[in-house]
């Protein structure tokens, strides 16, 4: 039964005749934010029976269906979402509705893996979320903002309840317009949202849905099936840091590891989905590099910046982003595993985990950001899938494997440091035929400035100094991890 807090007195009609009150009340087109979840289902088909109810004439406002693909969705929901956006727009150009769908994806220089395998950042915590801006936030309201540059002003349509987000629900009512059902966008200008059902429950939810047949064709029951079986929550359109990214049970990117297990891969799995178990394995892989015991196997110990922090008043450094030589096994690993998933999923479930646009950027970043000298993609690509892309051919000076074997054994004789002789080579290398090069010498001496000594080096300085300030370079397990959790984040600075 729905909830009387809801319905006792308004009813179903009222809240119906509510979104036409709203719908109708100015000009401002519709951004409606659809994650294929029992919330925003609830939400769109409510909007869509409130404006099928209206005459012809009065709907002549756009209404937008948006979905944020970030780029690792789970492939099964992947593939829900698409079929649902498909029959939206069908249904909506045999209805006579105004409403459009489309898919908000980061772009590629933002994604998951250009971020993690490319420029090395670790696998995302509870500290350190750096995911949800990059591959959620940004997309969504780069699409909003081109919205409000098209029309002037948009209302957001979210599928978002108080009863399931404290901090929502307080932000909602902290920007709420005096006397209005719309509330103000807490970062966006010219963006308000409305949230039609803000105040139902969960059973109130399921009740509309069971209900009340979808209007696009697709079998509510499905989706009752889908939860069941993903034991799961649901991922919402993100737009803000105040809408709940994802919970500890939830639809949402197979590669969480913010979630200490991945409940919903595992019970789909269970379920008799087991061509996903390698999705599942690839995540638990991340996870594991996460243990501060085996960060400092997987990561440099200077931040991106090429500086060194230490935690606390201690002489262990900060862990820095993943190695090049561990990202390289990332890839190849992701590569094996998407051939492995390919190779056992059901018929239409062939989606790349990585697409060949993230290969070209991986590829740019590591040869010019991180000494790629061997040009490590491409072989990496040929050995595990068995082709060859199409590839960028450099058309200036360019370095090979074998000039990196050559210059790391003159390195080692004359006792200069491989890494910064490298950096300093691609530098030239990159002005190489410019008529200006003014920026060459600022290039140089920022990467002088870096760290550029042993770990070994730099450790015992850093006792040497704590000893002779009086302090005691040594930290206790608990609070030394508890400061590497706090300090993840100074690896993308």
């Amino acid at each position: 039964m729905m909830t009387d807090s809801v319905f006792a007195n308004a009813g179903l009609a009222a809240r119906l005749a509510e979104i036409q009150q709203v719908y109708l009340s100015d000009n401002r087109p519709w951004v409606v934010g659809y994650s294929g979840g029992k919330d925003s289902t609830c939400t769109l088909q409510l909007v869509w029976a409130a404006l099928s109810a209206l005459p012809s004439e009065q709907r002549q406002k756009p209404v937008f269906v948006i979905s944020s693909d970030t780029l690792v969705e789970t492939p099964v929901i992947v593939r829900y979402i698409d079929v649902t956006l498909e029959r939206i727009e069908q249904a909506a150009k045999a209805q006579g509705l105004l409403i459009q769908t489309q898919k908000v994806m980061p772009k590629v220089d933002r994604s998951f893996w250009v971020n993690m395998i490319g420029r090395g950042y670790p696998a995302p915590s509870r500290r350190f979320r750096w995911c949800t801006e990059r591959l959620k936030i940004e997309p969504a309201d780069e699409f909003i903002r081109e919205r409000v540059a098209e029309y002037g002003e948009v209302v957001m349509v979210l599928g978002v309840r108080t009863s399931e987000s404290a901090t929502r629900a307080q932000s909602m009512s902290f920007h709420r317009i005096k006397g209005s059902a719309l509330s103000r966008h807490s970062s966006l200008l010219n963006a308000f949202v409305y949230a039609p059902i803000e105040a139902f429950s969960t059973d109130d939810v399921w009740t509309y849905l069971l209900q009340n047949e979808s209007p696009w064709g697709n079998d509510n029951r499905d989706l009752v099936a889908m939860y069941r079986n993903a034991s799961s929550g649901e991922c919402p359109l993100v737009v803000d840091t105040t809408t709940p990214s994802c919970g500890n049970s939830r639809f949402g990117c197979w590669v969480c590891t913010v979630v200490t297990k991945d409940k919903s891969m595992e019970a789909m799995i269970d379920s008799g989905e087991d061509w996903l178990e390698p999705l599942l394995d690839y995540r638990d892989m991340l996870a594991e590099t996460q243990a501060p015991e085996k960060k400092r196997l997987y990561r440099d110990f200077r931040r991106r910046s090429g500086q060194v922090s230490f935690i606390g008043d201690s002489d262990t450094p900060v862990p820095g982003p993943y190695t090049l030589d561990f990202c390289r096994e990332l890839l190849t690993k992701l590569l094996k595993t998407q051939v492995e998933v390919h190779r056992n999923a059901p018929p239409g479930e062939n989606s790349p985990l990585i697409h060949e646009a993230e290969l070209h950027e991986i590829r740019r970043i590591w040869r010019s950001e991180r000494g790629d000298w061997a040009d490590s993609v491409p072989a990496i690509v040929r050995d595990v899938l068995g082709r060859n892309l199409d590839w960028v051919i450099e058309d200036n000076v360019s370095f090979t494997r074998e000039d990196a074997d050559l210059l790391g054994e003159l390195c080692a004789e004359h006792g200069v440091p491989t890494e910064l002789v490298t950096r300093l080579l691609d530098v030239e290398r990159a002005a190489h035929g410019l008529k200006r090069r003014h920026a060459v010498h600022t290039r140089i001496e920022d990467l002088f400035k870096q760290e550029w000594r042993g770990v070994d080096e730099i450790v015992a300085e850093r006792r040497q100094k704590l000893v002779a300030e009086g302090h005691v370079p040594a930290m206790g397990g608990g609070e030394q991890e508890r400061a590497e959790f706090e300090l993840d984040d100074e690896v993308v600075e």
